[in-house]
């Protein structure tokens, strides 16, 4: 076992020990209504749909999220630490063929359901994968940050082996690696729950192969969910939610909070450089988990479009608080110190993404779903054009809350907006789900097509589409 194992091990076992001595509260919102755990994996073929399923659409629409098994205290419970489960919907030929959802095969969960250990490298005590799901090297792939390796799946969803694809390594990784349309390549920014004064920029390559990583320096363990890459440079959020060891000995289950004396700053670091190269620029105290987009203009500056909180983790045991979020573009002079901000929309919402065919690239539209992080309530989606400052949105329905939406064009070199939004719709009336497919040239009119779930799909974090290979 190496020392960083052993050291997780061990701050894993306090952490344990000192959440025991947590008073006992029996609500949790994120055990509760449409973020309720389901009990039991399901397979359903023949799905009924209201609509036509555009014929273009082949593959497998998948998203993963928390879904715990057992909560021995619901009170100390985080949303963060659910056990993962993925669910998806295979489309072919204008068809819904079939719904599945599994638990993500970790050794805890095995163990708990009495299958076999599945095979593959270790790191660390924390076993759980809960957060994206994506196709890299022709396989599928279930992430985590900060802690696990990942796990991949098979076509039906099935847990195969854990590893950091095809490297033999055994380090951490991130849940949101950035792919490189023009290489293949994904670019991560990876935090480890065990190294406080580092973090790595990792590149792994279109066959799996670990091609790159550069260590550069940090204080006190920052939470970085999210980065992003440019045709010059990586992205590195360092912002104030920072590993506590007060948090983790006072019983907290997730040991991430609000940090004052934390610095908040953006890194752009040189592709092609190593840690002495990376500038970094100041910026107001915030917190950010997910990045629309960043590219390079040609006047030499950067642009990042971002969600943001004015703070996070500051006081609640249980998930993220409900400051009010907005969408913020934050562009970088090379010239200067700071990163300049300006709000493109105050709306509450989360999950931005774009055309991933544009990522690291100049963009015109972004999307992103209302999301409010007090009592559930019905949310829209939102379409940005960021070259006019239009905004357009869809309403899924007066008792209806979206997930994460994911575009999908029509044809490889279809225009930025021909082709499809599709996300995972839960309906608060008798709580159910759905898999709801809008026109993304028409989000005013109806839904091409809805898809019928057998299932309730709970509320969670990330989705994407993994095409048949052509």
């Amino acid at each position: 076992m190496s020392g960083a194992s052993t050291l997780e091990h061990a701050v894993h076992w306090v952490s344990c020990k000192a959440q025991r001595l947590a008073p006992y509260e029996a609500a949790n919102r994120y055990l509760e209504g449409p973020f309720a755990p389901v009990q039991a994996e399901v397979s359903h073929t023949g799905l009924a749909v209201t609509g036509t399923l555009p014929r273009e659409l082949n593959g497998l629409y998948a998203r993963i999220g928390p879904n715990p098994l057992d909560v021995a205290n619901p009170g100390n419970h985080h949303w963060f630490l659910g056990t993962g489960m993925v669910h998806g919907v295979r489309l072919r030929d204008g068809q819904a063929l079939w719904y599945r959802n599994r638990w993500i095969g970790t050794d805890s969960v095995h163990q708990r359901l009495g299958r076999p250990t599945a095979p593959g490298p270790r790191r660390g005590a924390i076993d759980i994968v809960n957060t994206n799901i994506i196709g890299h090297a022709g396989r599928l792939w279930a992430l985590v940050e900060g802690a696990a390796l990942p796990v991949e799946l098979d076509a039906d969803l099935n847990t195969l082996r854990h590893g950091l694809f095809a490297a033999p390594a055994t380090r951490s990784f991130t849940a949101h690696p950035r792919l490189d349309p023009a290489t293949g390549e994904l670019h991560a920014v990876c935090y480890d729950v065990t190294n406080r004064e580092q973090v790595d920029y990792v590149v792994i390559g279109r066959d799996g192969a670990l091609v790159k990583e550069v260590a550069i320096p940090v204080r006190h363990g920052p939470m970085i969910h999210d980065g992003a890459v440019t045709r010059s440079h990586v992205v590195i959020l360092d912002l104030p939610v920072t590993f506590s060891m007060r948090a983790l000995l006072s019983g907290r289950a997730f040991p991430y909070t609000w940090n004052e004396r934390h610095p908040a700053r953006v890194g752009l670091l040189p592709r092609d450089g190593d840690a002495g190269a990376i500038r970094w620029f100041e910026i107001e105290p915030c917190y950010v988990f997910h990045i629309a987009n960043a590219y390079d203009r040609d006047d030499g500056s950067t642009v990042i479009d971002v969600v943001t909180y004015p703070r996070m983790f500051d006081s609640s045991r249980q998930g993220p608080e409900g400051f009010d979020s907005s969408f913020e573009r934050w562009t970088i002079d090379p010239a200067g110190t700071r990163v300049k901000r300006s709000v493109v929309s105050g709306f509450q919402q989360e999950f931005p993404r774009c055309d991933d065919r544009r990522a690291g690239q100049a963009y015109r539209y972004a999307y992103t779903i209302g999301a409010g992080l007090e009592a559930p309530k019905p949310q829209p989606l939102y379409r940005y054009d960021m070259l006019t400052g239009a905004v357009i949105r869809h309403d899924y329905g007066a008792h209806h809350i979206p997930a994460e939406a994911v575009f999908v064009p029509r044809h490889p070199d279809a225009a930025e907006d021909d082709g499809w939004l599709i996300a995972f719709v839960y309906d608060l009336r008798d709580d159910s789900s759905t898999l709801v497919v809008l026109n993304a040239g028409d989000l005013g009119g109806e839904p091409a097509a809805t898809i019928h779930l057998p299932a309730r799909v709970p509320l969670g974090f990330h989705g994407n589409w993994i095409a048949d290979e052509r």
